[in-house]
């Protein structure tokens, strides 16, 4: 067998699919990571405190998985759904009525894109109370603002989608709200809804948005902030105090001896 094993891994054909042996040692797990498209998001070695739950309780991680369900499960919602006036409610309808599993589909949607809000949300407060947004991952802290933005854009672009009274006049506020925006906000208005009124032009447009400019915006903007986080020197930690071994066992001694004098005391001395 493992002249079997060796005979395959030296052919031409392994060679031209995987360029590194079997990740038996230090250089050849350097390059499965090197060499790998997704798995080169992730350092080769990393410290055990940096992936301690506590350290940041998985919530990046958690709100990509929900960015995962929620692109399968809009997948799935797409080959039920047309984005007209007269079909996107009876559409609705026959989701929560007629299709097999349809109710669950929709709600699983919906839940998970505000839990994903949540999610973002509390991991940029944990980052801040973290301090991790100070020098070198200013830039990356810029990115995860403009994600939590595209997040909460994304929900509220699905709003619409329905067509129902909750929808129709969700957006009506929303587009009130921006229309109000000084000097450019008749503009932006007028370029989301595709006119002057709710209507079949800003159901397409509120589409094109939540299904195509910002899930791909987003996978883009998650992706550079994968990377930044690794040229950033990886999850932030804070510094540990320093250890006996560091200091020595002399200047350890003589750092005590220093703190239980009376000189090395907060208390104010009299001058002789």
């Amino acid at each position: 067998m493992r002249k079997i094993a060796t005979a395959l891994t030296r052919s031409r054909v392994w060679r031209s699919v995987f360029r590194h042996g079997f990740p038996d040692s230090n250089r050849n797990r350097s390059l499965a990571i090197f060499s790998s498209f997704f798995l080169h998001f992730h350092p080769v070695k990393v410290r055990v405190r940096a992936i301690a739950f506590t350290r940041t309780f998985y919530l990046g991680g958690l709100a990509l998985a929900c960015f995962f369900i929620l692109t399968v499960t809009g997948t799935f919602l797409m080959f039920y759904y047309h984005p007209i006036v007269p079909s996107a409610y009876n559409d609705m309808k026959d989701l929560q009525f007629v299709v097999s599993y349809g109710m669950f589909l929709r709600n699983l949607h919906r839940w998970t894109s505000r839990t994903m809000i949540a999610l973002v949300f509390v991991h940029m407060a944990w980052t801040f109370m973290r301090g991790a947004y100070r020098h070198p991952r200013e830039f990356n802290w810029t990115i995860g603002v403009g994600l939590l933005v595209i997040t909460v854009l994304l929900s509220y672009t699905g709003t619409l989608l329905p067509w129902d009274q909750l929808s129709y006049w969700a957006v009506a506020v929303g587009t009130n709200i921006v229309g109000a925006i000084p000097i450019i906000g008749a503009k932006v208005k007028l370029l989301l809804l595709g006119g002057h009124e709710i209507n079949d032009n800003a159901l397409l447009r509120f589409y094109v948005l939540h299904c195509v400019v910002l899930p791909l915006t987003l996978a883009f903007g998650v992706g550079l902030h994968l990377w930044r986080v690794r040229k950033d020197g990886g999850i932030h930690l804070p510094e540990l105090p320093p250890r006996r071994d560091d200091v020595g066992d002399e200047n350890y001694a003589s750092t005590r001896a220093d703190a239980g004098s009376p000189e090395s005391s907060d208390a104010p001395h009299e001058n002789a």
